[in-house]
């Protein structure tokens, strides 16, 4: 029997979990396309934990769990409030709750990478346009497939193929600031997370591997705010100069996107969607994990019942999860920064 020619279009955790679960079922003809020139084409985000019932599962199915173990930081489930005005630790949950460890995205990208077949995947080729079972490159070469598998994030190409939905924007903005080694923000974050909050804003900080912090400012703003350092200092007047010292350094924004709710879409023979591509959803620590679960879950049906019905099983399973997350997820974004407008 031939062996189906998969393609997933995307090299995030999302599409490389399905390329080595199929993999490991003995899919020999699956190729992932992504369009940067290489792995370390740009810095892959901060620190995840992956829950037990979805990003472990996924871990697990891909035959990965103990690598994943070795590198994670257990640490890292330490989570901090504190207050914004002084600096007071208000609620304190060290890390022996929930066995949710954290490792750094570049992290689990690469020992995801470093398990599949060499040349599974296809650096510097984008894609343009997708169709059941055909690719359009960005060079304007065509190829076909069995099956098309969109892993290409909040802006997918490959989306179109199944729904005329496109990303909107929440009304929220983080703005990011990256520290290396700088004791006052280790000793504020601690081994893991940190947040303050107050007036509509919020700061927010991970503690990375090799004393890394990535920290966050939170606020409703324009889709088109560009702020500057003493801008944003200025709104967060009032602060503890501990935490303002967050927001020094260079400013990342990070307009908060997601998709229609529901999003969701008639089965189409010759291609589908996990992760962001099929459920974007504003960051509060289910995306990557549910990205995972999508993954393994795809390539098992695959690999229980064909690329047809397996295809149809899995929408069948994730569009009423995915919906059932990004009905709560929304809403709970907009209770963290609260009803004020900060710049309309």
């Amino acid at each position: 029997m031939t062996t189906p020619r998969i393609a997933i279009a995307g090299a995030g955790i999302g599409g490389l979990t399905c390329a080595r679960v199929l993999q490991l079922h003995g899919f020999e003809n699956v190729t992932v396309f992504e369009r940067e020139s290489s792995p370390e084409a740009r810095q892959q985000g901060g620190t995840i934990d992956l829950h037990a019932d979805s990003g472990q599962e996924a871990v697990r199915a891909a035959g990965l769990f103990e690598q994943w173990r070795s590198l994670a930081r257990f640490e890292g489930q330490e989570q901090r409030k504190v207050d914004h005005a002084t600096a007071a630790l208000i609620e304190h949950e060290p890390a022996e709750g929930d066995f949710r460890p954290e490792i750094d995205r570049g992290q689990l990208r690469q020992l995801l990478l470093d398990s599949l077949a060499p040349g599974t995947v296809t650096w510097g080729l984008g894609i343009d346009s997708a169709k059941p079972g055909e690719i359009t490159f960005l060079d304007g070469s065509t190829a076909t497939f069995d099956l098309v598998i969109g892993a290409d994030g909040a802006w997918s190409r490959v989306r179109q193929a199944l729904s005329p939905a496109v990303p909107l924007y929440t009304g929220v903005m983080f703005v990011e600031t990256r520290h290396d080694n700088d004791e006052r923000l280790l000793d504020l974050t601690g081994q893991g997370t940190m947040v303050a909050g107050g007036d509509g804003l919020m700061i927010w900080s991970q503690r990375n591997s090799g004393d890394h912090i990535r920290a966050y400012a939170c606020l409703r703003a324009r889709e088109d705010w560009k702020p500057s350092n003493t801008e944003l200092r200025d709104l967060y007047a009032g602060w503890h100069p501990s935490l303002l010292a967050f927001l020094e350094g260079e400013l990342i924004r990070r307009p908060l996107y997601s998709l229609p709710v529901p999003h969701v879409w008639e089965h189409t023979p010759g291609v589908t969607l996990l992760g962001d591509a099929a459920h974007l959803q504003p960051p509060l620590g289910v995306g990557a994990n549910l990205a995972m679960q999508d993954a393994a879950e795809l390539a098992l049906a695959i690999a229980a019942d064909g690329v047809r019905d397996g295809v149809r099983a899995y929408e069948s399973v994730m569009l009423p999860r995915s919906v059932s997350f990004a009905e709560r997820t929304n809403p709970a974004l907009l209770q963290m920064v609260g009803e004020r407008p900060i710049h309309v």
